[in-house]
């Protein structure tokens, strides 16, 4: 079987509800726009990998529609919504009505989201959107006022874990359980980062871990290893600014979610007090100049709180 064909994310992505993993408040909502025909306009947001361009894909492979994808992070300019999508809503269709996926919408420019509230209003009898983005923040309050919105939440890392399982049987690739536990606290709640470092490294036929991989030595991991390994403060200290300095990362949106997603394994009962911490720091992360600063003084601050 050749493992590199076909990206399994793709091969393997839920085609009905009963496949999709986790949300099971949000699946018994779409359950129910399947069953009559139709659907609002839907706003899902969350973090990267969890599900939401699979869940509209869903949508629209479940109902009588005719639609059109559109990737915001390529195409977000106010001529690609007028252009692509205006063009698309306004000609007559073959189906009941359209849906527009707008993937990663919080990559539209605000006059192009200023646009894109225009043609879902004139078209609104005939046309919904499902918008996807990983920042609702992002998104301008009229667009939101005219979506049902929903956070997608990721499912646990025992759902993750099964998924990928089930995933490597169907490829026929051997694997111990502690390697596939090793991948998805890695790559955790990315699913779609969890299932592409696994077939990376099951080429072989073999599912083996390689200790130097992308995911396993992402900062975010390692920033979590140190939080985790309740060192005194001075070495987890240098040990975090070591690792900023290394990764020279400039956008820390990421790592804030996922320090958020993680209390659980470091926070112990200061968990209320860490929240505080993190609101402050993402709060200060997008007035200030030096992001790196910042987000070491957040450090400092959790490293404070441990205990």
């Amino acid at each position: 079987m050749d493992r590199l064909n076909t990206l399994w994310v793709e091969k393997y992505r839920p085609q009905n509800l009963d496949t999709y993993i986790g949300n099971d408040f949000i699946k018994d909502k779409v359950k129910v726009y399947l069953e009559s025909g139709d659907v609002p306009h839907l706003l899902l947001h969350g973090q990267a990998g969890t599900g939401k361009t699979t869940l509209a894909k869903l949508i629209v492979n479940n109902i009588d529609c005719d639609f059109l994808y559109v990737n915001a992070s390529d195409e977000n300019s106010v001529d690609a919504v007028r252009d692509k999508i205006k063009n698309f809503a306004s000609t007559a269709g073959f189906k009941p009505f359209k849906i527009i996926i707008l993937d990663e919408a919080d990559f539209l420019t605000p006059n192009a989201q200023a646009a894109l509230r225009n043609i879902m209003e004139t078209f609104s009898k005939h046309c919904r959107f499902i918008l996807t983005c990983n920042f609702v923040e992002r998104i301008i309050d009229p667009i939101q006022s005219r979506c049902q919105t929903f956070q997608v939440i990721p499912p646990d890392r025992k759902q993750v874990a099964q998924h990928l399982c089930s995933v490597l049987d169907q490829e026929s690739v051997l694997y111990k359980l502690e390697d596939v536990a090793i991948l998805v606290n890695a790559g955790y709640p990315d699913i779609r980062r969890v299932i592409n470092a696994g077939q990376r490294q099951s080429i072989s036929g073999q599912l083996v871990i390689d200790k130097q991989s992308e995911v396993l030595n992402d900062y975010k991991v390692k920033l979590l290893e140190i939080l985790k390994s309740n060192k005194d403060r001075k070495t987890s200290f240098t040990e975090v600014r070591q690792l900023l300095a290394d990764s020279k990362v400039k956008d820390y949106s990421d790592a804030f979610r996922l320090l958020y997603d993680n209390l659980d394994d470091f926070a112990g009962s200061n968990k209320a007090v860490s929240i505080l911490t993190l609101a402050e720091g993402q709060f200060q992360d997008a007035q200030v100049v030096d992001k790196e600063i910042n987000f070491m003084a957040m450090m400092i601050k959790l490293l404070g709180e441990i205990k």
